[in-house]
């Protein structure tokens, strides 16, 4: 199998990238793991930003502002003027294309102030506006009749293109390509128990993106997110707290502005945590109208899974890792240090968020920066052709799980795991925490781990085994990488240093091992 453009991951910004590849008269192919409409961006409620100006005044330049102030720092400025400037005909596309945009009375685009804003400028769509938007992408795929692949679980970059496991026949496949478009996702997943991600969400196209060769930077920035049910980490969304909403502790006090940015309210929730309060949201004062015309799944979610009414109840919440800043290192044209492999979205670093995203900039950066990696790949794959120098290594692997019993469970390491990260490396972090993880760390990685199931159709138990292990990898990465930077910045908060230090203010970057 064959294509001029090889898309990895079938979520909004794997879609975009498709859907602008083809726009450029190549032959493009998206494969994914699952299903295209069950992607983590259906995780983004809040909003896409974009300075429209329709809920009052606002500017491309604020948008900008905003969004450096957020980054602490280290986000691209040139990038971040192109992503802001890009974001009104983003949003003007959208409307084309038929996302149901919630409206004013006037027919216009509605928008919301979200946490670090200094204006209304996240459109949205009720509170599942990454849903919606994911689903109309798919519309457009369809029409456009871009091939799927689903349900290929991508092993290894090789050669000329990628090798992928047939999830439903339990075999190997190569597709061979002349450009490749990593759009696998963010790794917050390795938070296990502590996440809103889905489990898919461990950096398995980072971790096989960097034993191809490929640079990663900044993996120590994991932004976690003020608001997760606090029994289960399923996410309350920003909008929430940007239609009004108001976070109190146990002697029913407000006790931080909630339009803070994430990283600013999740440590005062841990604050609030570490001296024994408990901490909830609020909206009743909203009332029910407000709350089932506006936000109806916050309130869904919360009865689901905490057996709570927001109209009546305040809600029990915590802060749980939400996104992840860090991952594949691409340039401008979001092509990675291999020339031919571009990445975008969650599983790449494109300095548009630098220390700490800007809520309602996730949605807007997988739509403009996958319009542009889709571009990109498409002219690369007119006169040139990708070329991996590495050896294949992983299929083998897998046929030594199939062959014998490993003695360790890993799914109890698995739960050992996230709660490690999220102990040692989550909100507020140390030298002495860091190492005593990077110490518990090794002796996961010691153990023999195995499969039960031997079969080879849908296979879940060798799946979960293979992201458990990227797991482990990317995990050992964030630590070094914040036991390297001696400082506090945006989402990485270190109470042994807790200033920032003009020395740090650079990327955090680590070589891809076949280089």
């Amino acid at each position: 199998m064959h294509c001029d453009v090889l898309i990895i991951g079938s979520g909004g910004a794997g879609l975009r990238a498709a859907l602008a590849a083809k726009g450029q008269g190549a032959d493009v192919l998206v494969v994914s793991e699952g299903l295209p409409t069950r992607s983590q961006t259906c995780m983004a409620q809040g909003g896409i930003n974009a300075a429209l100006g329709h809920a009052g005044e606002d500017s491309v330049e604020s948008h900008v502002q905003d969004t450096l102030k957020s980054a602490k720092g280290l986000g691209n400025a040139d990038q971040i003027a192109w992503m802001c400037a890009d974001a009104v005909d983003t949003l003007s596309w959208l409307d084309r294309i038929g996302v149901p945009f919630s409206r004013t009375d006037e027919g216009k685009i509605a928008q919301r102030q979200l946490g670090g804003a200094s204006a209304k400028r996240a459109c949205y769509s009720q509170d599942d506006t990454g849903l919606k938007i994911l689903h109309t992408l798919f519309d457009q795929v369809l029409k456009e009749e871009i091939a799927l692949l689903n349900e290929h679980y991508l092993l290894e970059l090789q050669a000329s293109g990628a090798l992928f496991w047939d999830i439903k026949k339990g075999e190997a496949i190569m597709i061979e390509a002349k450009s490749i478009v990593m759009a696998t996702g963010g790794y917050s997943a390795l938070y296990h128990g502590f996440t809103t991600n889905t489990s898919q969400s461990t950096g398995d196209g980072i971790a096989v993106a960097h034993r191809a060769g490929a640079s990663l930077s900044n993996m120590e920035f994991v932004q976690f997110h003020p608001t997760g049910l606090r029994s289960c980490g399923v996410l309350i969304s920003e909008s929430a707290r940007g239609a009004g909403g108001h976070l109190l502790n146990s002697a029913g006090e407000r006790f931080v502005d909630e339009l803070k940015p994430r990283d600013e309210v999740s440590r005062a929730i841990y604050a609030q945590q570490q001296a024994g309060q408990e901490v909830f949201l609020d909206i009743r004062h909203l009332g029910e109208e407000f709350i089932d015309t506006h936000i109806p799944q916050e309130r869904k979610l919360s009865q689901m899974y905490e057996g709570i009414d927001p109209v009546y109840e305040q809600m029990p919440i915590a802060p749980v890792a939400h996104y992840s800043m860090g991952g594949i290192a691409v340039d401008s044209d979001m092509m990675s240090s291999i020339a031919g492999l571009f990445a975008v979205g969650e599983c790449a670093n494109a300095r548009v968020h630098g220390a700490n995203r800007l809520g309602g900039n996730s949605l807007l950066e997988i739509l403009s920066l996958g319009k542009l990696a889709g571009k990109n790949a498409a002219k690369f794959a007119k006169d040139k052709r990708i070329m991996i120098e590495h050896s294949a290594e992983r299929l083998s692997q897998i046929e030594t799980l199939f062959s014998r019993d490993g003695k360790e469970n890993f799914y109890a390491s698995r739960e050992e795991l996230g709660k490690l990260l999220y102990d040692k490396v989550g909100i507020v972090r140390s030298k002495e925490g860091l190492e005593e993880a990077q110490k518990a760390l090794q002796a996961i990685r010691d153990k023999d781990f195995g499969i039960v199931d031997k079969s080879r159709v849908y296979n879940s138990n060798l799946l979960e085994l293979l992201k458990f292990q990227h797991g482990v990898t990317l995990a050992e990465i964030v630590i070094e990488s914040a036991l390297e930077r001696e400082e506090s910045r945006g989402a990485h908060y270190r109470e042994d240093f807790p200033k920032s230090d003009e020395v740090f203010a650079r990327d955090t970057m680590v070589k891809g091992v076949a280089l």
